[in-house]
């Protein structure tokens, strides 16, 4: 993680221990000279071609256009000369692709960087590719029909989440030590959960997303980043955070998060539950991960206690899905303006074809009922917090699942083809089988969309492998506004319970 020189890691062209550090001790080698720009963004190539084959995460090579970046000039940021991706969603870099995993949008060149990316070079980062994600940010597996799928460098038959997969993949694979990743119902959490890294999703407004999209889902979607390391992520959110002028959910920035990880944390009151959100089954491994952290939480001198939620699932599910429909048919449509094209005439997934007709279906009246609903769940987790400081779960109901899981069967395939050709979406709605197959969607993953919802920042924490060797994270969720606290636990748990050391094999 730091700096310190040793016999083995030399500064020596490849003779540098890549791997052995996180990204502000690789800025660090190449502040004090012990490292070129040039030097880790070769050993960052290097490793990208020994094992991206094997998972897939780079889908959009940048290797030139970095080299371009070191040769023009860098700026002394806190991250002066680190290699880093971009997660190919909303993270525009003008010149270069931006296909949002869909085969509709390869090729699109985007005409400018957006504020998030901006933000990014000004830290110093090197960009040198871009990462797998499924069509349009989609779903918790990274699968895109446009690409292939992501694999979890920890077991290649398995996924590594989504849909922030391939940055997941890169750094847990050892690519790099963070990559950029975007959460609009658990994106940066369920990868980092899935691979054994650190993932935060910061409070809604906190971060920026526009210029194309700065109320992305309702505010439910923001962005950040995948790290090896806590202080990565405290750092690089003290080099991003802040209003662009459009947010509309603008929050107050408490110092600089950073700093906050020398301070002391005091004694928290911690509610813990690993009952799923849907009532549907958890199995006993993402249990024992609770427990495990538990143990580790009593045993630093925190206050842990079991807790019932006072939330309706079902209500919590259909009015995420209620926006998610919607989303996704305005993302489909505002695909079809880019491309000047019809919608019906788009080079997408069957799936995303569906998702977007029953987006059609709903009425605005159903939209804002929907949206007033994570309004009452907000003030629900208000009142938890009167009296817990956070919230503990799994963040995924099981293992890491394989890849190829969510595939709809062959029946159903062809049924979605059927319906999107013959225009059945309001019937499907009414028969309550969309309800069912969304359900069924979430049954792995029905604990970090509440974050979403609410706008609260929530993390996950590596502290558990499963028998199998799967990683499987902790998700910790923090009232509105109060990130700090969770990087500081955070960091008091990677003291206590390193993670940094453990690499898959590949």
């Amino acid at each position: 993680m730091t700096a310190e020189k040793n016999d083995q890691q030399t500064a020596a062209g490849d003779g540098i221990e890549y791997q052995h550090y996180d990204a502000l001790g690789l800025a660090q080698l190449v502040n004090d000279g012990d490292a070129s720009p040039e030097q880790l963004l070769n050993a960052a190539i290097k490793r990208a071609e020994e094992v991206n084959p094997a998972i897939n995460a780079i889908i959009t090579p940048l290797y030139d256009h970095a080299r371009q970046q070191i040769k023009d000039g860098l700026p002394d940021g806190p991250f002066k000369g680190v290699p880093f991706l971009l997660k190919d969603l909303l993270a525009a870099l003008q010149g270069t692709p931006l296909s949002s995993g869909s085969n509709a949008m390869k090729g699109v060149i985007s005409p400018t960087d957006s504020e998030l990316v901006k933000r990014f070079k000004q830290a110093g980062l090197v960009i040198f590719g871009k990462t797998n994600t499924p069509e349009l940010g989609l779903m918790g597996v990274t699968e895109p029909k446009a690409f292939g799928p992501a694999r979890n460098p920890w077991n290649t038959d398995h996924t590594p989440g989504g849909s922030s997969g391939g940055s997941a993949a890169a750094v847990a694979a050892g690519i790099l030590p963070m990559a950029s990743a975007g959460d609009g119902g658990g994106s940066i959490r369920i990868p980092a959960a899935c691979c054994g890294l650190f993932g935060l999703k910061p409070s809604r407004g906190l971060v920026p997303t526009g210029p194309y999209a700065s109320d992305y889902w309702e505010g439910a979607a923001t962005e950040h980043v995948i790290s090896r390391s806590v202080r990565d992520s405290a750092a690089m959110l003290d080099a991003i955070a802040g209003a662009d002028g459009s947010t509309p959910y603008p929050v107050h920035i408490a110092g600089h998060y950073l700093d906050s990880l020398q301070q002391p944390l005091r004694k928290l009151r911690i509610g813990y539950t690993c009952r799923s959100f849907i009532g549907r089954e958890v199995s006993p491994e993402a249990e024992q991960a609770v427990s495990h952290s538990v143990d580790v939480l009593t045993a630093l001198g925190h206050e842990c206690e079991p807790v019932t939620l006072a939330l309706d699932g079902e209500a919590l599910a259909d009015s995420y899905l209620t926006l998610y429909f919607g989303q996704v048919a305005a993302d489909i449509d505002f695909m079809a303006a880019q491309l000047n094209s019809r919608a019906s005439n788009l080079d997408i997934e069957d799936t995303t074809k569906l998702l977007g007709f029953l987006g059609k279906t709903i009425s605005a009246g159903d939209y804002v009922n929907a949206k007033r609903r994570w309004n009452q769940l907000a003030q629900s987790m208000h009142m938890f917090h009167q009296k817990y400081d956070l919230l503990l779960t799994p963040v995924l109901a099981s293992e890491p699942v394989p890849v190829g899981f969510f595939d709809p069967k062959p029946a159903e395939a062809v049924a979605m083809k059927v319906i999107n050709g013959l225009g059945l979406h309001k019937l499907l709605l009414k028969s309550g089988q969309v309800k069912k197959m969304a359900l069924d969607n979430l049954e792995k993953l029905p604990f970090t969309q509440l974050a979403n919802m609410t706008g609260q920042p929530a993390m996950s924490v590596p502290l558990y492998w499963s028998g199998n060797g799967l990683p499987l994270g902790s998700q910790f969720i923090a009232p509105m506004g109060d990130d700090s606290t969770l990087l500081q636990l955070a960091a008091q748990l990677e003291e206590s319970s390193p993670w940094f050391h453990r690499r898959p094999a590949l």
